[in-house]
């Protein structure tokens, strides 16, 4: 099953940083953004990661929380995070369960070889748990401004 627009998002339960475990139900009440990187510690992975973690106040102040996830093990997102002081937690989908519900494992290209990877991608939940808005294909460059105008239009409608 994926998620479709204006559907309520599957609960479900990720590890993340800090010894911790993120169930989407229990975060009803707030927006949350979700966004799919492909590899931590990598350029545009550390370029997207610190533009979330520098408009996090933003995103604070229209009740909206931050959430990233990759494929790598929780050890790797914990270095990502402290290395980065990202401000938000860091999931480990090892198993790939969220990225086979927001449907972002593609078939990708890199120096002639074909593999599976996340394409970065971006879902924006509203406060009960429903799909408001996705970026797929995202390129870095002004994402997290264009996502953050989407959640403060979310906050206030």
């Amino acid at each position: 099953m994926t998620v479709q627009l204006d559907y309520a998002v599957p609960d479900f339960t990720a590890i993340a940083t800090n010894d911790t475990q993120l169930t989407l139900s229990a975060l009803h009440g707030q927006q949350v953004v979700i966004y799919f990187y492909p590899k931590a510690s990598t350029p545009g992975c550390t370029t997207e990661g610190g533009d979330f973690r520098d408009s996090k106040a933003e995103f604070d102040a229209v009740n909206t929380l931050i959430i990233g996830v990759s494929r790598d093990g929780i050890r790797a997102q914990e270095n990502f995070k402290t290395k980065q002081a990202f401000n938000f937690p860091l999931v480990s989908d090892k198993d790939e369960a969220l990225c086979q519900l927001f449907d972002v494992i593609k078939l990708k290209k890199m120096y002639g070889k074909e593999h599976l990877g996340i394409e970065r991608s971006t879902f924006l939940l509203d406060s009960q748990g429903k799909l408001a808005k996705e970026w797929r294909g995202v390129k870095v460059k002004g994402h997290v401004e264009e996502v953050l105008a989407a959640a403060q239009q979310l906050h206030g409608e």
